[in-house]
């Protein structure tokens, strides 16, 4: 696989991965009093924009998608519940999404660092750096609850 669909795969399999985690999360909390809610809905909404644009050029370039395993979804839905279980406050809870943010950025930051050499097509160097930055804004935002 070329270096520019890697990082595209990367994009995918990490939103695909923050959308189920965050909707078990936004689920989990439907019920309880947690002012953190509707940010978790618009971080969803967020990832779910760059997962429909990594899946397009994937799809485009008849790349085969690679998905998050299903055992690594249930250790993340397990982690979830024991994390809301424990302590379900707004600052617990940003806590552990700052956490999880910040694990799939630094992996992208690693892809794109070792791609840096390589000739990656520029509209998958923008995507990269568009959902590096809105990983970033979400941290900031998440900050806010701690």
């Amino acid at each position: 696989m070329d270096e520019s669909l890697e990082i595209v795969n990367h994009i995918y399999k990490d939103s695909e991965m923050a959308i189920s985690t965050l909707t078990k999360l936004s689920n989990t909390l439907e019920k309880k009093d947690n002012k953190i809610k509707d940010t978790v809905e618009d971080i969803i909404k967020g990832y779910e924009r760059y997962f429909k644009d990594a899946k397009k050029i994937l799809n485009k370039n008849n790349c085969k998608k690679e998905k998050n395993g299903l055992v690594s979804k249930v250790m993340a839905n397990m982690g979830i519940d024991k994390e809301v279980k424990d302590d379900n406050s707004d600052s617990a809870m940003a806590d552990m999404l700052i956490k999880g943010v910040s694990m799939g950025s630094i992996d992208l930051e690693k892809k794109l660092k070792k791609y840096k050499d390589k000739e990656i097509d520029d509209k998958v160097l923008e995507l990269a750096n568009d959902f590096k930055d809105f990983q970033d804004d979400i941290i900031k935002k998440l900050k806010e609850y701690l």
